[in-house]
Protein backbone atom coordinates (compact mmCIF):
# COMPACT_ATOMS: atom_id res chain seq x y z
CA UNK A 1 0.00 0.00 0.00
CA UNK A 2 2.70 2.65 0.62
CA UNK A 3 4.84 1.07 -2.36
CA UNK A 4 1.62 2.22 -4.18
CA UNK A 5 1.34 5.25 -2.18
CA UNK A 6 4.80 6.21 -3.20
CA UNK A 7 4.13 5.66 -7.33
CA UNK A 8 1.68 8.67 -7.14
CA UNK A 9 3.76 10.91 -6.03
CA UNK A 10 7.03 12.47 -7.00
CA UNK A 11 8.47 14.66 -4.71
CA UNK A 12 12.03 16.29 -5.40
CA UNK A 13 14.66 17.42 -3.15
CA UNK A 14 15.56 16.41 0.10
CA UNK A 15 11.66 14.72 -0.17
CA UNK A 16 12.89 12.57 -3.23
CA UNK A 17 15.70 11.16 -1.32
CA UNK A 18 13.59 10.20 1.81
CA UNK A 19 11.12 8.71 -0.62
CA UNK A 20 14.20 7.00 -2.29
CA UNK A 21 14.79 5.51 0.80
CA UNK A 22 11.70 4.31 2.03
CA UNK A 23 11.17 2.97 -1.50
CA UNK A 24 14.69 1.27 -1.49
CA UNK A 25 13.58 -0.86 1.96
CA UNK A 26 9.94 -1.17 1.33
CA UNK A 27 11.17 -3.52 -1.95
CA UNK A 28 13.75 -5.15 0.72
CA UNK A 29 11.37 -6.16 2.52
CA UNK A 30 8.54 -7.83 0.16
CA UNK A 31 11.64 -9.27 -1.23
CA UNK A 32 12.53 -10.97 2.02
CA UNK A 33 8.87 -12.15 2.34
CA UNK A 34 8.27 -13.09 -0.52
CA UNK A 35 11.27 -15.80 -0.38
CA UNK A 36 9.76 -16.63 3.38
CA UNK A 37 13.06 -16.37 5.01
CA UNK A 38 11.86 -13.77 8.26
CA UNK A 39 9.69 -16.48 9.51
CA UNK A 40 12.29 -19.27 10.69
CA UNK A 41 15.64 -17.94 10.42
CA UNK A 42 17.72 -17.15 14.42
CA UNK A 43 20.81 -16.04 13.68
CA UNK A 44 23.81 -15.44 15.83
CA UNK A 45 24.19 -11.32 16.06
CA UNK A 46 20.13 -10.07 15.48
CA UNK A 47 17.87 -12.83 15.58
CA UNK A 48 14.72 -12.60 17.50
CA UNK A 49 16.12 -13.96 20.87
CA UNK A 50 19.03 -11.23 20.68
CA UNK A 51 16.93 -8.35 20.08
CA UNK A 52 14.95 -9.48 22.94
CA UNK A 53 18.21 -9.65 24.91
CA UNK A 54 18.42 -5.82 23.48
CA UNK A 55 15.29 -4.39 24.20
CA UNK A 56 15.74 -5.34 28.31
CA UNK A 57 19.46 -3.92 27.62
CA UNK A 58 18.19 -0.59 26.23
CA UNK A 59 16.97 0.02 29.58
CA UNK A 60 20.32 0.08 31.22
CA UNK A 61 20.93 3.60 32.52
CA UNK A 62 22.85 2.99 35.66
CA UNK A 63 21.04 5.53 38.08
CA UNK A 64 18.50 7.04 36.04
CA UNK A 65 17.39 3.60 35.48
CA UNK A 66 13.64 3.42 34.99
CA UNK A 67 12.64 0.14 37.18
CA UNK A 68 9.30 0.28 36.64
CA UNK A 69 9.97 -0.30 32.65
CA UNK A 70 12.34 -3.06 33.81
CA UNK A 71 9.77 -4.89 35.32
CA UNK A 72 7.53 -4.20 32.99
CA UNK A 73 9.86 -5.59 29.70
CA UNK A 74 11.24 -8.37 31.72
CA UNK A 75 7.92 -9.06 32.57
CA UNK A 76 6.82 -9.31 29.04
CA UNK A 77 9.74 -11.50 27.89
CA UNK A 78 7.47 -15.15 28.29
CA UNK A 79 4.83 -14.17 25.65
CA UNK A 80 7.30 -12.71 23.61
CA UNK A 81 8.94 -15.99 23.65
CA UNK A 82 5.74 -17.80 22.95
CA UNK A 83 4.72 -15.74 20.15
CA UNK A 84 8.54 -16.86 18.31
CA UNK A 85 7.88 -20.33 19.23
CA UNK A 86 4.26 -20.41 17.43
CA UNK A 87 6.17 -18.49 14.67
CA UNK A 88 8.89 -21.07 14.59
CA UNK A 89 6.19 -24.43 15.02
CA UNK A 90 4.79 -22.89 11.93
CA UNK A 91 8.06 -22.77 9.59
CA UNK A 92 8.46 -26.39 11.11
CA UNK A 93 5.25 -27.70 9.57
CA UNK A 94 6.26 -25.87 6.14
CA UNK A 95 9.64 -27.61 6.62
CA UNK A 96 11.49 -24.00 6.58
CA UNK A 97 14.36 -24.22 9.38
CA UNK A 98 17.44 -22.53 10.31
CA UNK A 99 20.69 -24.34 10.07
CA UNK A 100 21.44 -26.49 12.78
CA UNK A 101 24.62 -24.12 13.96
CA UNK A 102 22.28 -21.10 14.74
CA UNK A 103 19.89 -23.17 16.42
CA UNK A 104 22.30 -24.39 18.64
CA UNK A 105 24.33 -21.12 19.50
CA UNK A 106 20.32 -20.01 20.10
CA UNK A 107 20.00 -22.19 22.53
CA UNK A 108 23.28 -21.57 24.47
CA UNK A 109 22.20 -17.53 24.20
CA UNK A 110 19.12 -18.50 25.62
CA UNK A 111 20.57 -20.41 28.35
CA UNK A 112 22.74 -17.83 29.07
CA UNK A 113 20.66 -14.87 29.36
CA UNK A 114 19.02 -15.57 32.62
CA UNK A 115 22.16 -14.37 33.98
CA UNK A 116 22.08 -11.00 32.18
CA UNK A 117 18.55 -10.25 33.27
CA UNK A 118 18.91 -11.47 36.96
CA UNK A 119 22.26 -8.94 36.81
CA UNK A 120 20.46 -6.08 35.82
CA UNK A 121 17.91 -6.94 38.59
CA UNK A 122 20.51 -7.39 41.30
CA UNK A 123 21.55 -3.80 40.81
CA UNK A 124 18.34 -2.78 41.95
CA UNK A 125 18.44 -3.30 45.96
CA UNK A 126 15.73 -3.20 47.90
CA UNK A 127 12.82 -1.16 47.03
CA UNK A 128 9.35 -1.41 46.79
CA UNK A 129 9.60 -2.74 43.61
CA UNK A 130 11.63 -5.52 44.63
CA UNK A 131 9.43 -8.66 44.59
CA UNK A 132 7.96 -8.25 41.41
CA UNK A 133 11.03 -7.45 39.66
CA UNK A 134 12.42 -10.75 41.62
CA UNK A 135 9.04 -12.59 40.04
CA UNK A 136 9.39 -11.13 36.59
CA UNK A 137 13.06 -12.18 36.35
CA UNK A 138 12.32 -16.12 37.57
CA UNK A 139 9.20 -16.19 35.21
CA UNK A 140 11.72 -15.02 32.26
CA UNK A 141 14.06 -17.34 33.13
CA UNK A 142 12.10 -20.20 32.98
CA UNK A 143 10.45 -19.54 30.08
CA UNK A 144 14.13 -18.78 28.41
CA UNK A 145 15.10 -22.69 29.88
CA UNK A 146 11.75 -23.49 28.27
CA UNK A 147 12.10 -22.06 24.60
CA UNK A 148 16.00 -23.46 24.84
CA UNK A 149 14.48 -27.12 25.79
CA UNK A 150 12.00 -26.13 22.43
CA UNK A 151 15.00 -25.14 19.73
CA UNK A 152 17.04 -28.07 21.42
CA UNK A 153 14.39 -30.74 21.12
CA UNK A 154 11.93 -30.36 17.98
CA UNK A 155 14.40 -27.76 16.03
CA UNK A 156 17.73 -29.08 16.29
CA UNK A 157 16.97 -32.58 15.25
CA UNK A 158 15.04 -31.10 12.09
CA UNK A 159 18.16 -28.88 11.43
CA UNK A 160 20.00 -28.83 8.65
CA UNK A 161 23.92 -29.47 8.75
CA UNK A 162 24.31 -27.42 5.58
CA UNK A 163 25.03 -23.37 6.26
CA UNK A 164 26.01 -22.24 3.01
CA UNK A 165 22.74 -20.35 1.53
CA UNK A 166 23.59 -20.29 -1.87
CA UNK A 167 23.95 -16.87 -4.34
CA UNK A 168 20.13 -16.37 -4.26
CA UNK A 169 19.85 -16.27 -0.75
CA UNK A 170 23.41 -14.42 -0.03
CA UNK A 171 22.07 -11.90 -2.96
CA UNK A 172 19.20 -10.76 -0.66
CA UNK A 173 20.93 -10.66 2.16
CA UNK A 174 23.56 -8.04 0.41
CA UNK A 175 20.51 -6.41 -0.73
CA UNK A 176 19.01 -6.15 3.38
CA UNK A 177 22.21 -5.07 4.77
CA UNK A 178 23.90 -3.31 2.27
CA UNK A 179 21.31 -1.91 0.23
CA UNK A 180 22.73 -2.92 -3.12
CA UNK A 181 23.63 -5.63 -5.98
CA UNK A 182 27.24 -6.86 -6.18
CA UNK A 183 29.41 -8.05 -8.13
CA UNK A 184 29.99 -11.12 -5.82
CA UNK A 185 32.98 -12.61 -7.40
CA UNK A 186 34.66 -8.74 -8.29
CA UNK A 187 34.39 -8.14 -4.58
CA UNK A 188 35.41 -11.93 -3.71
CA UNK A 189 38.41 -10.70 -5.24
CA UNK A 190 38.92 -7.70 -3.90
CA UNK A 191 38.85 -8.31 -0.53
CA UNK A 192 42.11 -10.44 -1.33
CA UNK A 193 43.66 -7.81 -2.41
CA UNK A 194 42.77 -5.40 0.27
CA UNK A 195 43.91 -7.89 2.79
CA UNK A 196 47.26 -8.62 1.51
CA UNK A 197 47.46 -4.26 1.14
CA UNK A 198 46.55 -4.34 4.91
CA UNK A 199 49.06 -7.28 5.92
CA UNK A 200 51.88 -5.16 4.23
CA UNK A 201 51.17 -2.16 5.77
CA UNK A 202 51.01 -3.59 9.14
CA UNK A 203 54.11 -4.92 8.21
CA UNK A 204 55.89 -1.60 7.86
CA UNK A 205 54.20 -0.43 10.98
CA UNK A 206 55.38 -3.52 12.82
CA UNK A 207 58.93 -2.54 11.71
CA UNK A 208 58.51 0.82 12.73
CA UNK A 209 57.81 -0.32 16.35
CA UNK A 210 60.72 -3.25 16.66
CA UNK A 211 62.93 -3.74 13.04
CA UNK A 212 63.37 -6.78 11.76
CA UNK A 213 61.03 -8.86 14.07
CA UNK A 214 57.77 -10.11 12.40
CA UNK A 215 54.13 -8.68 12.94
CA UNK A 216 53.21 -11.69 15.35
CA UNK A 217 56.00 -11.28 17.59
CA UNK A 218 55.37 -7.13 17.46
CA UNK A 219 51.43 -7.92 18.80
CA UNK A 220 53.13 -9.75 21.37
CA UNK A 221 55.38 -7.82 22.74
CA UNK A 222 52.79 -4.76 22.74
CA UNK A 223 50.31 -7.46 24.46
CA UNK A 224 53.02 -7.48 26.77
CA UNK A 225 53.95 -4.14 27.21
CA UNK A 226 52.86 -1.96 30.52
CA UNK A 227 52.82 0.75 28.62
CA UNK A 228 50.08 -0.36 26.82
CA UNK A 229 48.22 -2.18 29.84
CA UNK A 230 45.01 -0.36 32.20
CA UNK A 231 44.35 -2.60 35.29
CA UNK A 232 40.84 -2.73 36.28
CA UNK A 233 37.61 -1.98 34.55
CA UNK A 234 37.02 1.39 36.24
CA UNK A 235 40.38 2.76 35.07
CA UNK A 236 39.66 1.25 31.70
CA UNK A 237 36.36 3.35 31.59
CA UNK A 238 37.84 6.55 32.89
CA UNK A 239 40.97 5.80 29.78
CA UNK A 240 38.41 5.37 27.08
CA UNK A 241 36.24 8.13 28.24
CA UNK A 242 39.48 10.48 28.13
CA UNK A 243 39.77 9.23 24.45
CA UNK A 244 36.34 10.16 23.32
CA UNK A 245 36.25 13.20 24.90
CA UNK A 246 39.79 14.42 23.37
CA UNK A 247 38.74 13.52 20.47
CA UNK A 248 35.33 15.46 20.44
CA UNK A 249 37.57 18.43 21.85
CA UNK A 250 39.81 18.20 18.91
CA UNK A 251 37.37 17.09 15.62
CA UNK A 252 34.50 20.03 16.61
CA UNK A 253 35.04 23.00 14.69
CA UNK A 254 37.95 21.85 12.67
CA UNK A 255 36.68 18.64 10.25
CA UNK A 256 33.30 18.46 12.11
CA UNK A 257 30.85 20.66 13.80
CA UNK A 258 29.38 18.80 16.72
CA UNK A 259 26.12 19.95 17.85
CA UNK A 260 26.19 20.75 21.78
CA UNK A 261 24.03 17.71 22.58
CA UNK A 262 26.75 14.90 21.77
CA UNK A 263 29.68 16.92 22.41
CA UNK A 264 29.79 14.19 24.78
CA UNK A 265 29.26 9.72 24.36
CA UNK A 266 29.16 8.13 27.80
CA UNK A 267 31.56 4.97 27.87
CA UNK A 268 30.31 2.91 30.22
CA UNK A 269 30.61 -1.12 31.31
CA UNK A 270 27.90 -3.69 31.20
CA UNK A 271 27.40 -5.82 33.91
CA UNK A 272 27.65 -8.84 32.08
CA UNK A 273 29.83 -9.73 28.78
CA UNK A 274 28.08 -8.53 25.55
CA UNK A 275 30.58 -6.92 23.61
CA UNK A 276 31.61 -3.82 22.13
CA UNK A 277 28.77 -2.13 20.92
CA UNK A 278 27.44 1.47 20.99
CA UNK A 279 23.92 2.47 21.45
CA UNK A 280 22.38 5.71 19.62
CA UNK A 281 20.92 8.65 21.84
CA UNK A 282 16.90 8.52 22.64
CA UNK A 283 15.32 11.01 20.28
CA UNK A 284 14.18 12.96 23.36
CA UNK A 285 18.24 13.11 24.36
CA UNK A 286 16.64 11.01 27.65
CA UNK A 287 18.82 8.46 26.91
CA UNK A 288 22.88 9.58 26.06
CA UNK A 289 25.01 8.21 23.47
CA UNK A 290 26.74 5.40 24.89
CA UNK A 291 29.65 3.06 23.63
CA UNK A 292 29.80 -0.32 26.18
CA UNK A 293 32.60 -1.75 26.37
CA UNK A 294 32.80 -5.66 28.02
CA UNK A 295 35.29 -6.30 30.66
CA UNK A 296 34.76 -10.04 31.58
CA UNK A 297 36.91 -9.52 34.81
CA UNK A 298 36.60 -6.25 36.92
CA UNK A 299 39.81 -6.26 38.14
CA UNK A 300 41.99 -7.55 35.44
CA UNK A 301 44.56 -6.13 33.04
CA UNK A 302 42.68 -4.65 30.07
CA UNK A 303 45.30 -4.43 26.99
CA UNK A 304 45.28 -0.90 25.25
CA UNK A 305 47.23 -0.43 21.91
CA UNK A 306 44.23 -1.43 19.57
CA UNK A 307 41.79 0.10 21.56
CA UNK A 308 41.68 4.17 19.53
CA UNK A 309 40.85 3.02 16.61
CA UNK A 310 38.04 1.03 18.21
CA UNK A 311 36.69 3.95 19.97
CA UNK A 312 37.27 6.36 17.12
CA UNK A 313 34.80 3.63 15.26
CA UNK A 314 31.91 3.80 18.31
CA UNK A 315 32.46 6.94 19.21
CA UNK A 316 33.91 10.36 17.60
CA UNK A 317 33.75 10.24 14.39
CA UNK A 318 32.63 7.49 13.94
CA UNK A 319 28.89 6.13 14.89
CA UNK A 320 28.24 8.73 17.48
CA UNK A 321 28.51 11.85 15.36
CA UNK A 322 26.96 9.45 12.96
CA UNK A 323 24.69 8.15 14.34
CA UNK A 324 23.96 11.17 16.81
CA UNK A 325 23.29 13.93 14.04
CA UNK A 326 20.79 12.10 12.12
CA UNK A 327 18.80 11.18 15.51
CA UNK A 328 19.12 15.11 16.27
CA UNK A 329 18.65 16.24 12.31
CA UNK A 330 14.82 16.99 12.85
CA UNK A 331 15.25 20.20 10.28
CA UNK A 332 16.49 17.81 7.16
CA UNK A 333 15.19 14.57 7.87
CA UNK A 334 11.71 12.88 8.24
CA UNK A 335 11.22 11.09 11.28
CA UNK A 336 11.77 7.64 9.31
CA UNK A 337 14.94 8.53 8.33
CA UNK A 338 16.35 9.97 11.61
CA UNK A 339 15.29 6.61 13.35
CA UNK A 340 16.50 4.00 10.47
CA UNK A 341 19.94 4.12 11.20
CA UNK A 342 20.37 0.65 12.02
CA UNK A 343 18.48 -0.85 9.10
CA UNK A 344 21.14 0.52 6.99
CA UNK A 345 24.37 -1.54 8.07
CA UNK A 346 26.42 -0.56 4.62
CA UNK A 347 26.10 3.46 5.30
CA UNK A 348 26.55 2.89 9.19
CA UNK A 349 29.29 0.42 9.87
CA UNK A 350 31.39 2.12 6.42
CA UNK A 351 31.36 5.07 7.86
CA UNK A 352 32.51 3.24 11.35
CA UNK A 353 35.48 1.96 9.58
CA UNK A 354 36.06 5.04 7.73
CA UNK A 355 36.33 7.04 10.63
CA UNK A 356 39.31 4.67 11.83
CA UNK A 357 41.13 5.52 8.63
CA UNK A 358 40.19 9.08 8.77
CA UNK A 359 41.95 9.68 12.37
CA UNK A 360 44.98 8.33 10.79
CA UNK A 361 44.50 10.38 8.01
CA UNK A 362 44.59 13.48 10.43
CA UNK A 363 47.61 11.80 12.35
CA UNK A 364 45.90 10.75 15.80
CA UNK A 365 47.76 7.57 15.41
CA UNK A 366 51.15 9.18 16.49
CA UNK A 367 51.79 5.99 18.41
CA UNK A 368 52.84 3.75 15.94
CA UNK A 369 51.04 1.06 18.26
CA UNK A 370 48.15 2.74 17.91
CA UNK A 371 48.33 2.89 14.07
CA UNK A 372 49.30 -1.34 14.65
CA UNK A 373 46.19 -1.68 16.22
CA UNK A 374 43.94 0.13 13.75
CA UNK A 375 45.14 -2.23 10.88
CA UNK A 376 44.95 -5.35 13.14
CA UNK A 377 42.28 -4.19 14.89
CA UNK A 378 39.44 -3.12 12.16
CA UNK A 379 41.10 -3.13 8.96
CA UNK A 380 42.51 -6.86 8.81
CA UNK A 381 39.68 -8.33 10.09
CA UNK A 382 36.81 -6.83 8.16
CA UNK A 383 39.28 -7.86 5.12
CA UNK A 384 39.22 -11.33 6.12
CA UNK A 385 35.75 -11.14 6.54
CA UNK A 386 34.41 -9.84 3.07
CA UNK A 387 36.52 -13.35 1.58
CA UNK A 388 35.06 -15.57 4.17
CA UNK A 389 31.57 -14.49 3.91
CA UNK A 390 31.14 -14.90 0.03
CA UNK A 391 33.38 -17.70 0.12
CA UNK A 392 31.86 -19.57 2.74
CA UNK A 393 28.10 -19.14 1.71
CA UNK A 394 29.08 -19.23 -2.34
CA UNK A 395 31.22 -22.17 -1.48
CA UNK A 396 33.91 -20.26 -4.01
CA UNK A 397 37.49 -21.77 -4.75
CA UNK A 398 40.35 -20.34 -2.91
CA UNK A 399 42.34 -18.65 -5.42
CA UNK A 400 45.93 -19.83 -6.40
CA UNK A 401 48.62 -17.59 -4.86
CA UNK A 402 46.46 -17.26 -1.64
CA UNK A 403 49.13 -19.42 0.11
CA UNK A 404 45.84 -21.32 2.32
CA UNK A 405 44.27 -23.86 0.79
CA UNK A 406 44.83 -23.19 -2.83
CA UNK A 407 42.10 -24.63 -5.08
CA UNK A 408 40.15 -26.12 -2.39
CA UNK A 409 36.52 -24.68 -1.74
CA UNK A 410 35.49 -22.74 1.16
CA UNK A 411 33.91 -24.47 4.51
CA UNK A 412 33.46 -23.52 7.94
CA UNK A 413 36.24 -25.69 8.79
CA UNK A 414 38.38 -23.93 6.62
CA UNK A 415 37.05 -20.23 7.82
CA UNK A 416 38.32 -21.31 11.11
CA UNK A 417 41.77 -21.67 10.06
CA UNK A 418 41.77 -18.66 8.20
CA UNK A 419 40.02 -16.24 10.42
CA UNK A 420 42.85 -17.75 13.12
CA UNK A 421 45.78 -16.97 10.95
CA UNK A 422 44.90 -13.54 9.80
CA UNK A 423 43.17 -11.97 13.37
CA UNK A 424 46.56 -12.37 15.61
CA UNK A 425 45.69 -14.15 19.10
CA UNK A 426 42.36 -14.19 19.35
CA UNK A 427 40.61 -16.98 20.98
CA UNK A 428 38.93 -20.18 19.95
CA UNK A 429 35.45 -18.98 20.94
CA UNK A 430 35.80 -16.03 19.44
CA UNK A 431 36.61 -17.25 16.49
CA UNK A 432 34.18 -20.01 16.36
CA UNK A 433 31.28 -17.12 17.47
CA UNK A 434 32.28 -14.98 14.41
CA UNK A 435 32.30 -18.07 11.64
CA UNK A 436 28.61 -18.66 13.13
CA UNK A 437 27.68 -15.19 13.08
CA UNK A 438 28.72 -15.27 8.96
CA UNK A 439 26.93 -18.01 8.24
CA UNK A 440 23.73 -16.91 10.34
CA UNK A 441 23.87 -13.52 8.47
CA UNK A 442 24.65 -13.88 5.04
CA UNK A 443 25.86 -10.70 4.19
CA UNK A 444 26.20 -8.63 7.20
CA UNK A 445 29.97 -8.90 7.73
CA UNK A 446 31.02 -7.19 4.21
CA UNK A 447 29.03 -4.30 4.91
CA UNK A 448 31.88 -3.02 6.76
CA UNK A 449 34.48 -3.11 4.27
CA UNK A 450 32.31 -2.40 1.05
CA UNK A 451 30.35 0.68 3.00
CA UNK A 452 33.84 1.72 3.60
CA UNK A 453 34.99 1.66 -0.19
CA UNK A 454 31.34 3.62 -0.85
CA UNK A 455 32.48 6.33 1.33
CA UNK A 456 35.91 6.71 0.08
CA UNK A 457 35.04 6.88 -3.41
CA UNK A 458 32.62 9.35 -2.73
CA UNK A 459 34.88 11.67 -0.90
CA UNK A 460 37.39 11.23 -3.58
CA UNK A 461 35.59 11.92 -6.58
CA UNK A 462 34.02 14.99 -4.54
CA UNK A 463 37.60 16.16 -4.01
CA UNK A 464 38.32 15.26 -7.59
CA UNK A 465 35.12 17.87 -8.77
CA UNK A 466 36.00 20.63 -6.23
CA UNK A 467 40.00 20.51 -6.78
CA UNK A 468 41.59 23.50 -4.20
CA UNK A 469 38.28 24.18 -3.17
CA UNK A 470 37.33 21.35 -1.45
CA UNK A 471 37.17 21.55 2.21
CA UNK A 472 36.36 18.14 4.60
CA UNK A 473 34.81 19.45 7.05
CA UNK A 474 31.81 20.64 4.75
CA UNK A 475 31.89 17.15 3.03
CA UNK A 476 31.43 15.49 6.30
CA UNK A 477 28.54 17.88 7.28
CA UNK A 478 26.85 17.35 3.83
CA UNK A 479 27.27 14.44 3.84
CA UNK A 480 25.81 13.09 6.92
CA UNK A 481 22.92 15.42 6.45
CA UNK A 482 22.02 13.28 3.88
CA UNK A 483 21.03 10.35 6.48
CA UNK A 484 21.25 6.90 6.72
CA UNK A 485 20.63 4.78 3.21
CA UNK A 486 21.60 2.08 1.05
CA UNK A 487 24.99 2.16 -0.39
CA UNK A 488 23.49 2.48 -3.90
CA UNK A 489 21.91 5.62 -3.42
CA UNK A 490 24.12 6.66 -1.31
CA UNK A 491 27.12 6.75 -3.84
CA UNK A 492 24.41 8.45 -6.11
CA UNK A 493 23.92 11.43 -3.26
CA UNK A 494 27.45 11.39 -2.75
CA UNK A 495 28.36 12.40 -6.68
CA UNK A 496 25.70 15.32 -6.36
CA UNK A 497 27.88 16.58 -3.16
Amino acid sequence: MTLAELDRVAPAGVGGVAAAVLRERLECERALDEAGVRAWELDTIDGPVQRLRTAVDLLDQGAATDWDAVVARVGGLPGALAGLRVSLEESLRGGRVAARRQVLRNVRECREMPGFVAGLAGRYGDGPLRGRLESAVAAASGALEEFAGFLAGEVVPRAPERDAVGADRYRLGVRNFLGTDLDLEEVYAWGWRELARIEGEMAEAAAAIRPGEPVAAVRAALDADPAYRVRGAEAFRVWIQELADGAIADLDGTHFDIPEPLRRVECRIPPVESGVYYLAPAEDLSRPGTVWWTVSDPDQEIVTWTVPATMFHEGVPGHHLQLGVTTLNSGVLNRFQRLSGELFPGHAEGWGLYAERLMDELGYYGDPAYRLGMLAGGQQFRAARVILDIGMHLELEIPAGSGFHEGERWTPELGFRFLRAHTGPETDASIAFEIDRYLGCPGQAIAYKVGERVWLEGRAEARRRAGAAFELKEFHRRALDLGPMGLDLLGAELARL
